[in-house]
């Protein structure tokens, strides 16, 4: 009685392949769907087939710090770098180090470069300083008579007034007008701009500021970029408890800045938020550490009680200023807000600042490469040769030695191609994955992986027809054991592409990634496409009765029909004498 069951199983195990069929022929057309909806037809490509920029970042011991160049901190900076370009939008950045003090950073194109520069070469160390005082960022004149009522020397900051004698707003004013609350508080309105006295003389004798550096404050010119990097370099190299000059990132304005009250390691999380409830427009908000907290409630409830510029403290990156909110309470709790004259980019731009600024080391740019995209034209062009002579040959061996079932196996490897190249154009706007030549590499590997399973299923169903089974059995018996075969293969596939996506950095990522994806969708094409297209074609007379140009001619695979007969007869004449 089990010989029996065993046989009605058979037709049973076959299901309805039809509905197989169906159900992958959707899926395709839903990925051809979305992938119109989303109105991008083509995958994202790298730097290396899109062009782009490259830059190499030397790294630099901080003064005091002769050590500091270690693993652990170039991969601290690496990890910190990348999520600063990728704050920016930017998708398919690739941040990694390379030998043992430099990081490599490559940005597509359609990424500005100058922003991106500007986000990757600031990489000192972000601290808060108070502002002792501020002017605006030129050099103050050298009198060349004494001063007096309406003479001619009379043109500096002294009276707040610029060349054409009119009030210029400058000195002692903060130029956006932002104020720091309570992340929970709506911000005060700006303060309107303060006089003249407000703001300590630059070279008055501040009891604060010592004589050599108002001195140096006075000489001090951002209106260059020259003088603006060479301001920044010092302020960058000088001790955190020392008052410093410095410069606004976009040389507005100049400062003398008091010590570091709170280092950028004491920042947890820094975002832009736009303020639709209260109305405040664009503003960032600032989560700190536990000890950041209780150090930012400390210099702000000191700076509170003081008059503008004195209470504003400055956001220092890599010795520049980069904003200088001012605060009228002491702020508790661990967060705060900073508000006014936000425009979304300079928000984010803020946020990634703060958020990403807190580096272990000094950074500086030593070589910075374009990579043109016809260069990038040229290996594409390679590689899709190189893939076509490859399924060309492919093609060649399947026809010439699987004649029918070669279209079987070319079909498989239509439907894989559709899903490889619809799945990648929609993992470029979904998580930025870009196409570069090892990816490209990894899918034309992925060619010889995919028709391996078909020649495996393939040959255990013409081992089957050699036991002297037809083809409908066949079809069914060579199955399971097939199916063991290209799930062991696929997995051991899969197994070092995820290897090697995880230990490998860059490039190769892109390789692993490709091959483990296609490893994945030849499983699904031969369990949902293969595997039911056979069970259909062998109820076709073509296939079923083993034309000579099917691929399953009993003749050809060594079969002999008298022998199959001869067993059928001594079958019956043994089931008659029973």
């Amino acid at each position: 009685m089990a010989a029996p069951k065993k046989g009605r199983r058979s037709p049973a195990s076959q299901g309805k392949p039809g509905r197989t069929l169906v159900l992958i022929l959707i899926a395709m057309v839903a990925l051809v769907g979305g992938m119109f909806y989303s109105g991008t037809l083509t995958p994202r490509l790298g730097i290396d087939l899109a062009g782009g920029t490259s830059f190499t970042l030397a790294a630099q011991n901080q003064p005091g710090k002769p050590n500091a160049i270690n693993e652990t901190n170039m991969n601290t900076a690496a990890g910190i770098m990348e999520r600063r370009v990728n704050g920016l939008g930017v998708s398919e950045a690739e941040v990694q180090t390379q030998g043992s003090n430099h990081i490599i950073v490559n940005i597509p194109k359609g990424t500005d470069a100058k922003q991106a520069r500007q986000q990757v070469g600031t990489t000192a160390q972000l601290g808060f300083r108070p502002v002792l005082t501020t002017t605006a960022g030129t050099k103050a004149p050298e009198p060349t008579t004494p001063p007096s009522a309406g003479g001619k020397g009379d043109k500096g900051n002294k009276d707040g007034k610029g060349k054409d004698g009119k009030d210029d707003g400058k000195q002692g004013a903060t130029p956006q007008g932002r104020a720091v609350t309570d992340s929970l508080k709506k911000a005060p309105p700006a303060s309107p701009t303060p006089s003249p006295s407000a703001t300590p003389p630059a070279g008055g004798g501040d009891a604060d500021i010592p004589a050599a550096l108002q001195k140096q404050f006075a000489a001090l010119d951002c209106s260059t970029k020259e003088s603006r990097a060479a301001a920044g370099e010092q302020a960058a190299g000088s001790k955190p408890a020392d008052p410093v000059v410095a410069c606004k990132d976009d040389g507005t304005q100049k400062y003398v800045l008091g010590p570091v009250g709170v280092e950028g390691t004491d920042v947890k999380d820094a975002k832009a938020v736009f303020d639709a409830q209260q109305g405040q427009g664009w503003i960032v908000q600032m989560d700190f550490t536990s000890d950041g907290g209780k150090k930012f409630a400390d210099i702000t409830g000191k700076l509170a009680t003081k008059t503008q510029p004195q209470n504003q403290f400055a956001i220092v990156l890599d010795g520049a200023v980069v904003s200088d909110p001012r605060v009228s309470q002491q702020l508790n709790g661990g967060n705060a807000t900073i508000s006014g004259g936000f425009t979304q980019q300079s928000a984010q731009d803020l946020g990634n600042m703060l958020s990403y600024g807190a580096l272990p080391l000094s950074f500086k740019i030593d070589d910075e490469t374009t990579v043109t995209a016809a260069l990038g034209g040229e290996q594409l062009h390679a590689g899709l040769v190189a893939g076509a002579i490859g399924l060309a040959l492919v093609i060649v061996y399947l026809v010439a030695y699987y004649r029918g079932l070669a279209l079987v196996a070319l079909a498989s490897l239509g439907v894989s191609a559709v899903l490889t190249y619809t799945i990648m154009t929609l993992l470029g706007p979904a998580i930025g994955f870009a196409l570069n030549l090892p990816a490209v590499c990894g899918a034309i590997a992925a060619i010889g992986i995919t028709a391996d399973s078909f020649i495996v299923y393939f040959e255990r169903i013409r081992d089957e027809i050699r036991d002297g089974r037809t083809l409908r059995p066949a079809v069914e018996r060579g199955w399971p054991r097939a199916r063991r075969t290209i799930m062991v293969s696929d997995f051991v596939s899969f197994l070092a592409a995820a290897v090697l996506f995880i230990v490998t950095v860059g490039k190769v990522q892109g390789f692993a990634f490709t091959l483990g994806l296609t490893t994945v969708l030849d499983v699904v094409v031969v369990f949902l496409f293969t595997k039911p297209l056979m069970t259909l074609l062998a109820r076709r007379k073509f296939f079923a009765e083993g034309h000579p140009w099917s691929g399953l001619d009993p003749k050809r695979l060594g079969v002999k029909p008298p022998l199959r007969r001869g067993r059928r007869s001594i079958v019956t004449t043994e089931t008659k004498e029973a």
